[in-house]
C-alpha cells in the first residue's frame, strides 16, 4: 500500500501493519470527537511516526498513486475532521 503523508511524501507500506495503525487511528477518532486536542496532537504524531517506522520512502520522483492520504504533523483538528470518513483516516 502506498501512504502519502501530506507535504512529507510518500511511503510503501505492508497491509500487514494496518491492525497496528488503526488502533492509532481509532483513538484519534475518539479524541477528536471529544474535542482533546493535546491527546490529538500526540496520537497524530504516534500514527505518522508508526507509518514513517514502518513503511519504506519512495524516492521524491516516484509518484505512484496513494491509497491512504494521512494530513501533515501540523495540520489542525478542524482540518483532519474534514478528511475523515466513518472509519477514521484509515479505512477498516
Amino acid at each position: 500500500m502506498i501512504v502519502r503523508i501530506m507535504g512529507e511524501g510518500q511511503v510503501r507500506l505492508d497491509d500487514g501493519h494496518l491492525t497496528e495503525l488503526n488502533k492509532l487511528d481509532d483513538e484519534l477518532l475518539a479524541e477528536m470527537q471529544s474535542g482533546d486536542e493535546e491527546g490529538f496532537r500526540r496520537t497524530l504524531g504516534a500514527l505518522l511516526d508508526a507509518v514513517r517506522r514502518l513503511g519504506a520512502p519512495l524516492p521524491d520522483a516516484a509518484l505512484e498513486p496513494s491509497e491512504l492520504i494521512l494530513p501533515s504533523p501540523d495540520a489542525t483538528l478542524s482540518e483532519v475532521r474534514e478528511m475523515l470518513n466513518d472509519d477514521g483516516l484509515i479505512p477498516g
